[in-house]
């Protein structure tokens, strides 16, 4: 057995694999963004249920973040932070057996009030996602995607 630095071993050929990954991974996260705003199109937010566990985790993200304004742009530094990295940190791991995918990258908008876009858009991980959008939905901050979609439809 080799006891060789991690990474030591890499070859060109594997480096073309890792790029391979990220693509896959970067093609499965857009089309979780894409799922999601289309299903906002069909079905108001304050409707919807995005994992089986929403209500436990309202009530957990809320009693974890209770200065979290879903009204608010999201502060990217602040939730990246080393501070926020902790309480993210945190309030994720309590999902690791409980959410499929819970640690898995996504794609959240940093206001309600707008679309996906390159300046509106986060990178986060699936459990921040899944928690800021169940908060958001709750309050109705979604509905006019599918008051847009069903106006635009007419």
């Amino acid at each position: 057995m080799s006891l060789s630095p991690a990474g030591a071993s890499l070859t060109p050929e594997m480096q073309d694999n890792f790029e391979d990954i990220e693509k896959q991974f970067a093609v499965k996260v857009v089309q979780h963004m894409s799922t999601y705003w289309s299903i906002l199109e069909k079905v108001p937010g304050s409707k919807l249920r995005l994992t089986k566990l929403d209500d436990e985790i309202y009530e957990h993200f809320l009693k974890e973040f209770p200065d979290f304004d879903p009204t608010a742009t999201i502060n990217e530094e602040d939730m990246k932070s080393k501070t926020g990295k902790e309480r993210w940190r945190n309030f994720i791991m309590a999902y690791e057996k409980k959410v499929e995918d819970y640690n898995f990258g996504a794609m959240l908008r940093a206001n309600p009030k707008f679309e996906y876009g390159e300046k509106e858009t986060i990178f986060a991980v699936r459990m921040q996602f899944y928690a800021i959008e169940i908060v958001r939905n709750r309050k109705g901050l979604n509905d006019w995607i599918y008051e847009k979609a069903q106006a635009e439809a007419k």
